[in-house]
């Protein structure tokens, strides 16, 4: 009896990594479909801290996050690099790519589970599906954690782990998948976002 058992619970275990390798697989496809996405976000750190926006992505690597105030920051990534604007200082700062976890939402291909990207968790329940990611040359950089909801399925949430020890959760509301975007949002220019009304905000 102890043999059967050992073996039922083999064969369920082998059944279930199965089913997530599927859904895994569906995961990539999911994110390698996405052309441009924008939504409004919430970001939440693990000290507390909050900020509200808007994020514009477009593939390949192009970016725009839009904080509202009090938050001054505004960041633009135009396919080359990524401009880290403080209004209220008037402080510019250029990031690579290659430091930030999104990144890997931004490339046109994704191929989770590979030497470079690692998966290191997976888990799904009826509502959400959760897979943990790890850059294999990290540097600096933590895990983080993609959240979909599986009725649509549908990017909601990454969490990413800071040098700093903290948590940022950014989760996403009303998104627009595969929208037009206008090209001028991935441009950064001083003056232009000096003067910048909310054009591109939906009322």
């Amino acid at each position: 009896m102890k043999k059967l058992i050992l073996t039922l619970f083999t064969l369920i275990s082998f059944a279930a990594q199965a089913d997530d390798k599927k859904d895994i697989k569906a995961i990539e496809t999911y994110l390698n479909s996405i052309k441009t996405l924008s939504a409004d976000f919430v970001q939440i750190a693990s000290n507390g801290e909050k900020a509200e926006g808007r994020i514009y992505i477009e593939k390949p690597n192009k970016i725009r996050m839009e904080y509202n105030p009090p938050s001054n920051i505004l960041i633009v990534g135009n396919g080359d690099y990524i401009v880290y604007y403080d209004k209220e200082l008037e402080q510019i700062t250029n990031i690579d790519y290659e430091d930030i976890p999104a990144a890997m939402i931004l490339a046109n291909t994704v191929t989770l589970g590979s030497k470079d990207l690692k998966v290191t968790s997976f888990h799904k329940d009826p509502g959400m599906t959760r897979i943990g990611l790890q850059y294999a040359d990290a540097s600096d950089l933590g895990p983080f954690t993609l959240v979909f909801s599986n009725n649509p399925f549908t990017l909601k949430q990454w969490k990413v782990i800071t040098p700093q020890s903290l948590e940022v959760s950014l989760s996403l509301y009303d998104s627009v998948i595969d929208g037009k975007l206008d090209p001028s949002l991935f441009k950064f220019s001083k003056r232009a976002e000096t003067t910048r009304k909310n054009k591109f905000r939906r009322k």
